[in-house]
C-alpha cells in the first residue's frame, strides 16, 4: 500500500523542505535503480525535439556577442597566419615556429582555474569585457611594433602569450554564460554554433591572412586583427543579460578554487571528458602546429598555400558541425569522438607523406571534422555535467589541461621535427590519436542529457544561537530509521548523497549503525564554517533533492528523520562548550 504524509518532512540534507512522503505498512518502495555507487540521481525529463543548431541565434543577447566574436576571430585567425609565417621567415629554429601556438595556450593552463573562479564569483559579463581588453592590447602593440620595424622572435611569443591571457581570462566566463543567455536544452546548439561560427571564420580567415601577407605585408594583417577587437568590446557593453545572484557574499579565491578542483576530481563524468580533452589535444596539436613547415619544407610553397589548407581544415569542420546532429542521432557520443580521433591519425598520416596540394587539403577537412567533433562533445559534456555554481570553474579545468596538452604537444612534435623529422613527428602523432581514440574504452564520454543542474532553493533553518558568519566547525547529524529489509537500498542511497554532499563541500561524512538498535543509522559531515555549511545547501542541486526523497520513502519511523546541527567547541578556553541545537523545519 502506498504510504501517507504526516506532515512536514525532513529538510533533507540540513534543511530545505521536502516533497510529500508517503507511509504505508506493506514496507517502502524499491530505490530507484538509477541510484548507482559515485553518481548523483538525474531528474527524468521530457526529451523535446533537439533545438536545431541556429535556434540559440534568436536570443538577441547570445547573438550579438557570437556575431561581434567571429568578426574578433577572423582577425585572430588573419594575425595568427601572418606570426606563424613571419616567425618561419626570422626564424632558422624549427621548434620556435611550433611555440608559436604554445605561446597563445600555455596562459590557459597556467591561469584558467583562476579566471573560472573569478567567472564564478564576479559578473561574467565584465570579466569578458575585461579578457578582450588584453587581446586588443596585444594585437594594438603587435601593430605597432611591425610598423616600427622592430621584430623579433621573443617578442611575438611574448605578445602571443598576452593574448593568451585574454583567452584564458575570456572564454570561461563566455561559454558559462551560455547557461545564464539561454535555456540549458539549448546549450549543445549553442555551443556547436560557436564552433561552427568560429570554424566558418576558419575557412575564410586563413587564406584571406594568406592574400593580405602576400600582397600588403604583415603590418595591414596586424593592423586589421586589432582593428577587430573593437567588436566584442562593443557588444559586451551594450549587451545585458540576468543571472541569478547567490544571497551569499563571493569566497575567497584561495578556496573557491579550492572546492572547483575537488567538485572536479570527484565528478567521474568531468574527469573522464577532461583527460580525454588533455590527451587529444597533445596528439591533435601537430597538425596546426607543424602546418608552416609542412608547407614549407614539403609542398615547396608560400603563405597563400598556407591559408588555403587552414581554410580547408575550417571547411572541414563547418561541415561537420552542421551535420553534428545527424552524427549524434546515429551513433553514440563515445563512439563519436573515437571516430573523431581516427580522423585526426589519418589527417596526420597523409601530410606527413604527400608532397600534393589537393591531397593536403582533403586531409586537412577531415582533420578538421575530427578536431570540432571532439572539442564540442568534450565542451557540452562538461557544461551538462556541471551545477551553475560551478561550471565557470569546471570549464576552466578543462580549458587549462586541454591547453597544457596543446601546448606540450608543440613543445613535443616541435622537438621531434627539429631533432628527427617532420615526417616522424606527424606520423609519431597520428600513432598518439590512435591510442586516444582507443583510450574511449575506458575514458567514455557521457551522452548529452538534460538534467536538472539548478541549485535549489535553501532557507536556512532557525537556530537557538547567533552565529557569525565564520562561527564552526559546523556538526550535521541526521538520525534515520531503516527496516532490515530496506538495508541494502538504504546504503545505495546514501553512497549517491555522499557523493552529493562531499562534492559541495561537505568534509568529514561518516554513516554510523546504531549497536543496541540496529534499525537505527546515523548521517554526520562537517563544514569548516557556518558559511560554508550555508554554500553547501546552496550548492544541492534538485537532482541531488531526489537522493533525499528516496531516502524519505525508506525512512521508516512515525516521525520524518530527526535533523541536529552543533558547534564543535574545544576544551581549551573557559567559554568552549559544545553548543547543540535543533534545525526547526520552516512554517
Amino acid at each position: 500500500m502506498r504510504k501517507r504524509v504526516l506532515g512536514h518532512a525532513l529538510e533533507v540534507l540540513t534543511g530545505y523542505r521536502t516533497s510529500q512522503r508517503q507511509k504505508g505498512s506493506s514496507g517502502s518502495r524499491e530505490l530507484d535503480s538509477r541510484l548507482v555507487e559515485g553518481k548523483n540521481v538525474q531528474h527524468e525529463h521530457p526529451h523535446p525535439s533537439a533545438p536545431t543548431t541556429l535556434a540559440p541565434l534568436r536570443n538577441p543577447a547570445f547573438r550579438s556577442i557570437w556575431t561581434a566574436t567571429q568578426i574578433s576571430s577572423l582577425g585572430w585567425l588573419v594575425q595568427t597566419v601572418a606570426i606563424s609565417w613571419l616567425m618561419a621567415t626570422i626564424s632558422a629554429s624549427d621548434l620556435m615556429v611550433a611555440l608559436v601556438q604554445a605561446a597563445s595556450t600555455l596562459p590557459v593552463f597556467l591561469l584558467s582555474v583562476l579566471a573560472g573562479a573569478i567567472a564564478d564569483n564576479f559578473s561574467r559579463r565584465w570579466v569578458m569585457f575585461a579578457g578582450h581588453c588584453l587581446i586588443a592590447s596585444a594585437s594594438t602593440t603587435l601593430m605597432i611594433a611591425v610598423g616600427l620595424g622592430f621584430v623579433d622572435p621573443w617578442l611575438l611569443l611574448g605578445l602571443g602569450f598576452l593574448a593568451g591571457c585574454g583567452f584564458a581570462l575570456n572564454d570561461p566566463a563566455w561559454h558559462a554564460s551560455v547557461g545564464d543567455i539561454l535555456h540549458k536544452r539549448d546549450i549543445p546548439a549553442a555551443v556547436t554554433l560557436m564552433s561552427v561560427g568560429y570554424n566558418i571564420v576558419r575557412s575564410v580567415g586563413p587564406a584571406l591572412g594568406g592574400v593580405i601577407l602576400a600582397f600588403f605585408g604583415p603590418l595591414a594583417a596586424f593592423a586589421l586583427a586589432a582593428l577587430s577587437d573593437l567588436a566584442p568590446l562593443g557588444a559586451i557593453w551594450r549587451t545585458k543579460w540576468k543571472v541569478r545572484s547567490s544571497p551569499l557574499p563571493r569566497e575567497r579565491m584561495a578556496m573557491a578554487i579550492h572546492d572547483g578542483v575537488r567538485f572536479t576530481v570527484m565528478s567521474l563524468e568531468i574527469r573522464a571528458a577532461i583527460a580525454r580533452a588533455t590527451l587529444f589535444g597533445l596528439a591533435s596539436i601537430a597538425i596546426l602546429a607543424l602546418l608552416p613547415l609542412v608547407v614549407r619544407d614539403q609542398l615547396k610553397s608560400g603563405p597563400i598555400v598556407y591559408g588555403i589548407l587552414l581554410a580547408g581544415f575550417g571547411i572541414g569542420a563547418f561541415i561537420a558541425g552542421m551535420s553534428n546532429g545527424f552524427l549524434r542521432r546515429i551513433t553514440s557520443q563515445n563512439r563519436l569522438v573515437a571516430f573523431a580521433s581516427v580522423a585526426c591519425a589519418a589527417c596526420c598520416l597523409c601530410l606527413a607523406l604527400t608532397s600534393s596540394v589537393p591531397v593536403a587539403a582533403v586531409a586537412l577537412a577531415f582533420g578538421g571534422a575530427g578536431w570540432l567533433i571532439t572539442w564540442t562533445g568534450i565542451d557540452v559534456s562538461v557544461q551538462l555535467a556541471s551545477p551553475r555554481w560551478v561550471v565557470g570553474r569546471t570549464l576552466s579545468i578543462y580549458y587549462a589541461l586541454s591547453a597544457g596538452g596543446m601546448a606540450a604537444g608543440s613543445w613535443i612534435w616541435g622537438t621531434v621535427a627539429q631533432n628527427y623529422s617532420l615526417t616522424w613527428a606527424m606520423e609519431g602523432a597520428a600513432g598518439a590519436l590512435l591510442l586516444v581514440a582507443a583510450a574511449g574504452i575506458v575514458l567514455p564520454i557521457r551522452p548529452w542529457e538534460e538534467t536538472d543542474q539548478e541549485s535549489s532553493d535553501f532557507r536556512a533553518p532557525e537556530l537557538a544561537l547567533d552565529l557569525k558568519p565564520r562561527s564552526g566547525p559546523i556538526v550535521a547529524k541526521v538520525d534515520y530509521s531503516i527496516p532490515e529489509k530496506n538495508t541494502d537500498a538504504f546504503l545505495a542511497c546514501m553512497r549517491a548523497k555522499r557523493h552529493a554532499l562531499s562534492r559541495a563541500g561537505a568534509r568529514n561524512w561518516t554513516l554510523q549503525r546504531n549497536l543496541q538498535t540496529p534499525s537505527l543509522w546515523t548521517e554526520t559531515f562537517r563544514t569548516p564554517t557556518w558559511m560554508d555549511f550555508l554554500r553547501l545547501n546552496h550548492r544541492l542541486t534538485a537532482a541531488d533533492k531526489e537522493v533525499g526523497q528516496h531516502l524519505l520513502a525508506l525512512h521508516g519511523g512515525e516521525l520524518p528523520p530527526h535533523t541536529e546541527l552543533s558547534i564543535e567547541r574545544t576544551t581549551e578556553a573557559a567559554r568552549s562548550r559544545v553548543s547543540t541545537f535543533v534545525s526547526r523545519p520552516p512554517r
